[in-house]
């Protein structure tokens, strides 16, 4: 059984770890808000979505937004700006809240009541690795019917946690797993 890249792209191969990519899925499918925290309507926005009711506000605090409700309050009705630290703090409250509100429904989309949901894995990019060094990859599909792990690690934001997650999901393709831990791009629907 082949073990975990420890040297990725030693001769050239490009790519990101199929986590990574499977992350970047995931947000893509939670449906973030589109326009930037730097323009008005991107910053309100996001405070609305943050302060619409209690439970909204105390779960923005323990993501990272630790500021008074007058502040609040008066970036809400804009008579002052956040810094961009805030700013930084707010989008990152953003996301991490809307990750946790939209895991549950992800989660029952992605396990479809037991059926799975197909994933195509695309290999990684071999077009600067020499010919002697290159390995015989192509794209792959897989079904994935448990996604629980990697949900929970990703709402949570926890990196190593959704790879390790994902490593385990992907040893089903059997001795080649290996090759497919840093793909181009993993893409399935909910």
């Amino acid at each position: 059984m082949p073990e975990r890249t420890v040297e990725f792209g030693k001769f050239g191969a490009r790519g990101i770890k199929g986590s990574e990519a499977v992350a970047r899925q995931l947000d893509a499918l939670a449906g973030f808000i589109a326009t930037p925290i730097t323009q008005k309507r991107g910053l309100m926005a996001r405070l609305h979505y943050l302060t619409r009711t209690e439970h909204a506000r105390a779960t923005a605090r323990e993501a990272g937004l630790t500021v008074t409700d007058r502040t609040l309050k008066a970036w809400l009705d804009g008579r002052r700006n956040p810094s961009r630290r805030n700013l930084d703090r707010i989008d990152a409250a953003y996301r991490t809240v809307r990750r946790h509100n939209v895991a549950r429904y992800l989660l029952g989309r992605l396990n479809a009541r037991g059926r799975g949901t197909r994933v195509e894995i695309h290999p990684l990019n071999q077009s600067q690795v020499s010919r002697p060094h290159q390995r015989v990859v192509e794209y792959r599909t897989l079904n994935v019917r448990r996604w629980d792990s990697i949900i929970a690690a990703w709402a949570v934001g926890d990196e190593q946690g959704l790879d390790d997650a994902w490593i385990d999901q992907i040893e089903d393709l059997g001795s080649q797993w290996g090759q497919y831990e840093y793909v181009t791009n993993v893409g399935f629907a909910a």
